[in-house]
C-alpha cells in the first residue's frame, strides 16, 4: 500500500499536510514527537477521509531514529511514494555558545535527519522509479539572518541541497521540491522566541492551510523551488539582486532586529 510519509505532522504546516493530502486520498504515516496530537489526528482524518493513518513517535534530531523509521516502514511493507521533510525549528537571537547544545540539536534534526530520510527513501523511489520528495525550507535561505544564523544556514543548506537532488533525479521517475516558506501561522515564531522581532511579524504571517495546499501542488508537479507570497517572493529575488552582500546583509538585519533592544 502506497503511503506518504510526513514529519513534524502534528502542528502547523505538517499538519496542514496531512490534511490536503488525506483530502485527496492518501494514505499517510504522520511523524511526530507528541503522540497525544498524532492519535487525534488520526482518528479525525481517518473518520472524514477514509485514508489509512499510521503513526510513529519519533524525535528525528536523536540518534537512530530516522534509521528506526525506515526500517519500521520496511517491516510494514508501507511504500512511501511521498517523503515530506517539514520537521525543523529555530531560534532567535544573538549567537551564543551558550547555545551549543541548541544549535547541534537543530543542525542534527534541520539537516542531519533530513538528509538521512531523503537518502534512505529516494533510493527505494529511483528502485521503482516512482516518488515524490518535498522538503520545507524557508524564504530565510535566500539571505543570511543576522539572529537567526544557524537557522537561516541551515534552511540554505535545505534550498541548495534539494535543488541539486532535482536535477540528480532527473529521468528516474522521482523529483525533489523544496518549499521555502516566509513567517508562517505556526508554532515556530513562539519556539523560536521570536516575539520581538517586530519587523518581520510586521510583515503579516501566511496561513499554515494555504502554505500546505500550494506546496502539496507543486510538490505533485514536480517544481523545483516553491515561494508563497508574492511579497516572499519579492524579497527572494530582490536578495538575489542587491548589488553586494554587504546591502543585503544590512537589510536582513533591519528586518530580523530585536525590538526589545534599544
Amino acid at each position: 500500500m502506497q503511503y506518504a510519509l510526513i514529519t513534524g505532522a502534528s502542528s502547523g504546516i505538517g499538519l496542514e499536510l496531512a490534511k490536503v493530502m488525506a483530502a485527496k486520498g492518501h494514505n499517510l504515516i504522520l511523524v511526530a514527537r507528541r503522540l497525544n496530537l498524532l492519535q487525534e489526528l488520526k482518528a479525525t482524518l481517518e473518520k472524514k477521509y477514509g485514508v489509512s493513518v499510521q503513526i510513529r513517535v519519533a524525535d528525528l534530531s536523536a540518534f537512530g531514529e530516522v534509521q528506526a523509521l525506515h526500517e519500521f516502514c520496511k517491516q510494514n511493507e508501507w511504500q512511501v511514494e511521498y517523503l515530506i521533510n517539514n520537521a525543523g525549528y529555530g531560534d532567535y537571537g544573538k549567537f551564543d555558545a551558550d547555545k551549543i547544545q541548541i544549535y547541534q540539536n537543530m543542525l542534527q534534526l534541520n539537516v542531519v535527519a533530513l538528509t538521512e530520510l531523503t537518502a534512505l527513501f529516494v533510493n527505494d523511489m529511483k528502485q521503482r522509479r516512482s516518488g515524490r520528495i518535498m522538503n520545507v525550507g524557508s524564504i530565510a535561505a535566500f539571505q543570511p539572518g543576522p539572529n537567526l544564523a544557524v537557522y537561516a544556514a541551515s534552511k540554505a543548506y535545505v534550498m541548495h541541497f534539494t535543488e541539486a537532488l532535482n536535477y540528480e533525479l532527473r529521468g528516474t521517475g522521482v523529483t525533489a521540491t523544496v518549499l521555502n516558506p516566509g513567517v508562517t501561522e505556526t508554532g515556530f515564531v513562539s519556539r523560536a522566541n521570536m516575539e520581538n522581532a517586530a519587523n518581520l511579524k510586521n510583515g503579516g504571517l501566511m496561513d499554515a492551510a494555504t502554505v500546505a495546499k500550494l506546496g502539496y501542488k507543486s510538490m505533485m508537479a514536480g517544481k523545483l523551488n516553491v515561494i508563497p507570497g508574492w511579497k516572499n517572493r519579492l524579497l527572494a529575488l530582490g536578495s538575489m539582486t542587491m548589488p553586494s552582500r554587504e546591502a543585503l546583509l544590512r537589510i536582513s538585519g533591519a528586518i530580523l532586529k530585536d525590538s526589545s533592544v534599544r
